[in-house]
């Protein structure tokens, strides 16, 4: 199966079933991340993020060693590896949530890594608790790498937007909850308590995640055809919603209280990555401008240090470190 093909067209409509299998998934082994990372503010803990094969916890600190976890979507397995030199694998077919909890909890006993979750899903209704949810049992392999490559062409380009941003900003990382990619910008000030909302998620949790005003956008594969970019601002200045964006495409959704661009609009784009930077770029200006953000002092040309020659860069840090 080829993994080569950029920007990958991947109906909604067509993986329904897996990717539903896939976020609870993904929530269970968020909630092992949980379970033992200590908070970092906005819940930055407990995030998955884009890997060379698929989704990974990265390293998780557990006794006076760590362990990760790795969805790998080339191989179609799920492997938990610890610094002891110890080792899991669990295959990733379709099954059961129930079966999919039942192994994946039962590796991490073998492993000797206890790890106590709250066993049922947030930000989902219903919330069916892992160890009863036989209803999602879909797995599609072909599917499932669409969407690491999508989440992989996403990565890359948002990573590059975030580079442009010295201020406080999010890495690029995967949230379980709704299972989305998303990036992150603060403007540095408060903001005023989030009133929560989500479905099986503690107002406290929305209280953590918006504590300081924002710029957010990601990708999530719902909300289209193929899935959609978003973009939002919390609290929304006043005028965010009527700015003119990029590309032409893109449409503020009252529904969902963000600008939208659907997938398709860039897979399909003469410079897809071109035509999504402008996107992200266009909402955070608009939030910005907006919101009357110190740009001056969150901002930076990523490429400052271009003129430099690259040896002489890996010298001048060598010279910096004695």
């Amino acid at each position: 199966m080829s993994t080569s093909q950029p920007w990958p067209r991947l109906r909604v409509a067509d993986w329904t079933a897996t990717r539903d299998t896939l976020h609870m998934w993904t929530q269970i082994v968020g909630k092992i991340r949980l379970a033992h990372a200590p908070l970092v503010n906005h819940w930055w803990q407990v995030t998955l993020y884009v890997s060379p094969r698929g989704l990974t916890t990265s390293a998780i600190p557990h006794r006076g060693g760590a362990f990760d976890v790795e969805f790998d979507f080339v191989d179609h397995r799920l492997r938990i590896r610890s610094s002891d030199g110890a080792a899991r694998e669990i295959p990733l077919e379709s099954k059961t949530v129930a079966r999919f909890y039942r192994q994946t909890m039962h590796a991490l006993d073998e492993l000797g890594i206890e790890t106590p979750i709250r066993a049922r899903p947030n930000e989902v209704e219903p919330a069916i608790p892992f160890a009863e949810d036989d209803r999602h049992a879909s797995y599609d392999p072909e599917a499932a790498q669409l969407f690491w490559r999508q989440l992989v062409d996403a990565n890359r380009v948002m990573g590059h937007f975030r580079s442009r941003f010295v201020g406080k900003v999010s890495p690029v990382h995967f949230f379980w909850g709704a299972m989305d990619l998303a990036c992150s910008r603060f403007s540095g000030r408060s903001a005023p308590r989030h009133p929560g909302g989500a479905p099986h998620c503690g107002e406290w949790v929305m209280v953590e995640g918006y504590s300081q005003e924002l710029s957010s956008c990601g990708f999530w594969p719902g909300g289209g055809d193929e899935g959609a970019f978003y973009a939002y601002a919390y609290p929304e200045p006043e005028g965010f919603a009527e700015s003119p964006v990029t590309p032409s495409e893109a449409f503020y959704s009252r529904e969902n209280g963000q600008f939208l661009l659907p997938y398709e609009a860039v897979r399909t784009a003469s410079d897809p990555d071109g035509a999504l930077m402008g996107f992200l770029q266009s909402t955070y200006e608009a939030a910005a401008e907006r919101g009357h953000w110190d740009r001056s002092a969150l901002e930076d040309d990523p490429r400052r240090w271009d003129h430099v020659d690259p040896v002489r860069r890996w010298e001048y840090r060598r010279e910096e470190v004695g």
